[in-house]
C-alpha cells in the first residue's frame, strides 16, 4: 500500500478515469439543461470552457505522472 502522500500507478489510474467519467457527465448533464433551457449549444459549451480547461489539464499532468509511474518500473 502506497504511504500518506504518495499514490501509485494504479491508483492514479483509477482517480483518471473518474475525472474523465466527471468531465463527460458534466458536459451532459450541462448541455441537457441548457438545452431545456432552451440556450445554444454554443453559449452553453463557452461558459463551461474554464473548468473543462482545468480538468484538461490536470488529466495531462496526471497521464504523464502516470506514464512516468508506469515506464520506471
Amino acid at each position: 500500500m502506497a504511504e500518506a502522500g504518495q499514490i501509485n500507478a494504479e491508483e492514479l489510474a483509477g482517480v483518471i478515469k473518474e475525472l474523465e467519467t466527471y468531465r463527460e457527465r458534466l458536459v451532459n448533464d450541462t448541455l441537457a439543461a441548457a438545452q431545456k433551457a432552451k440556450m445554444s449549444k454554443s453559449h452553453t459549451m463557452a461558459q463551461l470552457e474554464p473548468q473543462l480547461a482545468e480538468i484538461d489539464a490536470k488529466l495531462q499532468e496526471w497521464r504523464e505522472l502516470h506514464t512516468s509511474l508506469t515506464s520506471s518500473k
